[in-house]
């Protein structure tokens, strides 16, 4: 029969997860809120008890026409008479498990990287149980945590085989990231085709609400992060709505969370000011929450690596990523240190971010194409013509399905499908501290307002930006990096002021290109 793997819900008996409730009430809510398929998984009791509680499992799935799986335990799925079991990596062989079972049990297999899906593809899996996504309490020994990248790196590779067997992410999934994950996961050829579910469902107070609510997400996951995209190609398209959006930003005053070094905190709220946005510099994750519901965006500068600083960075990105605000990473010397490299691949397992700002060394380790080790925060000379800048940028995008901003003598700026150089700014932003932390607040006002096409309103906000330096850097009264700073804060209150009264000549003077 065919097997709807959308919603996969994986039972957890523990008193931390279940407390005092009985496990078939939990599971039968939860199948009437819209589970398709349950996994029995329990590692601490004996098999008499697996056996007693499973048959009623099995009678209350059976009711519902939904297929019970039993994790680990092929003696036991075949004494309650599941319709499968669900293998681990160190669990019973594949094979074994099918001459016991027989064709027709429905037998998943755990894969953490691409040998084993194709080990297990290959071998007559059914299903394959694709993690671990994010970190979670509810699996013990966690090799590793493969994120949406690791996700959709096997299912590329899964899209070239003859079999075409369904998969299913598991690992810390919960209404605030299913969307987000199955969007992400997505390759060229293969989607996901469910995800497992432990705690959100399990540890619910309302499992049946809990249930209902992820299976809704589930089947109304977007399919582009710009839905405007399609019609915004060419760039006198895009520049034609720049003024209207500046202007808006101004009207809205939108709230622009930074969590940023203390470096340029000062710098980065009076950009914020000078633009029209509303500043608040806010390092404490756990006031995420109620910022996130202000309507603005956050964010994210990792000029500060500190374990509790990474842990309160964590907490407002799911803060944002749960109410669907946008967000802004820039990894601040992300290839320097081991200890960078890791807080960037912590950061990009757990959440996820509409824009990725970087210098070409920050944009290549998060690629995972460093050329030698980062020399501070500073870009330093590139050794890429722009074929290959086009290229990251676009690999990346594609990949996180994001839009991902080069910044450098050219900017590159890319959301996988549509890609183009800006070639505005002044050479005095490489010679003050924060130019690019600031414009990393400035792109955040601009996709706070513009959530249509989150690559327009990073372009909007980079020629805002880079042309107030141009228009700064020409003034009589600037001799250097000393004098324009306050020149450069002037030329942002104008452009802002302009837009106001709808004179948009300064976009002029934009630079722009499409690849």
């Amino acid at each position: 029969m065919a097997v709807d793997y959308s919603l996969y819900l994986v039972t957890d008996s523990t008193s931390a997860i279940l407390g005092n409730r009985d496990l078939a009430s939990v599971v039968e809510n939860a199948v009437k809120g819209g589970v398709t398929i349950v996994q029995y998984r329990d590692k601490k009791s004996e098999t008499a008890e697996l056996i007693r509680t499973g048959k009623r499992l099995h009678a209350i799935t059976s009711k519902h026409n939904v297929p019970l799986l039993v994790n680990d335990h092929v003696g036991v799925a075949q004494a309650i008479g599941a319709e499968g079991v669900h293998l681990g990596q160190e669990d019973m062989d594949l094979h074994a498990a099918r001459q016991i079972l027989g064709p027709k049990a429905i037998i998943g297999v755990t894969a953490n990287n691409l040998s084993e899906a194709v080990i297990a593809t290959s071998g007559g899996a059914d299903y394959l149980g694709i993690g671990t996504v994010y970190a979670t309490p509810t699996k013990e020994n966690t090799k590793s945590i493969i994120g949406t990248a690791g996700i959709k790196n096997i299912l590329d590779r899964l899209s070239t085989m003859e079999e075409d067997i369904p998969t299913v992410a598991i690992g810390g999934l919960n209404a605030s990231n299913v969307q987000r994950v199955i969007f992400q996961a997505r390759s060229s050829l293969k989607g996901l085709d469910g995800v497992a579910i432990v705690s959100a469902i399990m540890a619910a107070r309302d499992p049946k609400a809990a249930a209902a609510t992820l299976r809704k997400l589930i089947h109304d996951v977007p399919q582009t992060i710009s839905p405007k995209a399609q019609s915004n190609q060419e760039v006198e398209i895009l520049l034609s709505q720049i003024p209207k959006i500046t202007k808006e930003l101004g009207e809205t005053k939108p709230l622009c969370h930074n969590m940023t070094n203390l470096v340029v905190q000062n710098f980065a709220a009076n950009v914020a000011l000078c633009i029209g946005a509303s500043p608040i510099m806010a390092n404490y994750g756990k006031e995420a929450k109620d910022l996130a519901n202000l309507g603005g965006a956050l964010v994210i500068n990792m000029g500060t690596v500190t374990p509790d600083g990474i842990s309160d960075y964590i907490t407002a990105m799911q803060a944002y990523n749960e109410v669907e605000r946008p967000i802004l990473f820039d990894p601040v010397g992300a290839g320097a240190t081991a200890v960078r490299q890791d807080a960037v691949r912590t950061l990009m397992s757990n959440g996820y971010f509409e824009v990725i700002r970087g210098n070409e060394n920050e944009i290549r380790t998060i690629l995972g194409e460093t050329k030698g080790q980062q020399k501070g925060v500073d870009g330093g000379a590139s050794t890429s013509d722009e074929k290959e800048k086009v290229r990251i940028v676009k690999k990346l995008a594609a990949r996180e399905r994001n839009v991902i901003l080069m910044t450098g003598a050219v900017d590159y700026l890319s959301d996988g499908e549509r890609t183009y150089t800006i070639k505005n700014g002044h050479p005095y932003l490489s010679n003050i501290t924060g130019s690019g932390c600031t414009l990393g607040t400035t792109i955040a006002a601009f996709l706070a307002i513009h959530t249509q096409d989150k690559l327009l309103a990073a372009l909007a906000g980079i020629l805002m930006y880079e042309i107030a330096a141009e228009l700064a850097a020409a003034r009589d009264d600037v001799k250097g990096p000393g004098t324009f700073v306050p020149a450069f804060l002037d030329q942002l209150h104008h452009l802002a002021a302009d837009a106001s009264q709808d004179d948009a000549s300064w976009l002029k003077a934009a630079k722009v290109e499409k690849i």
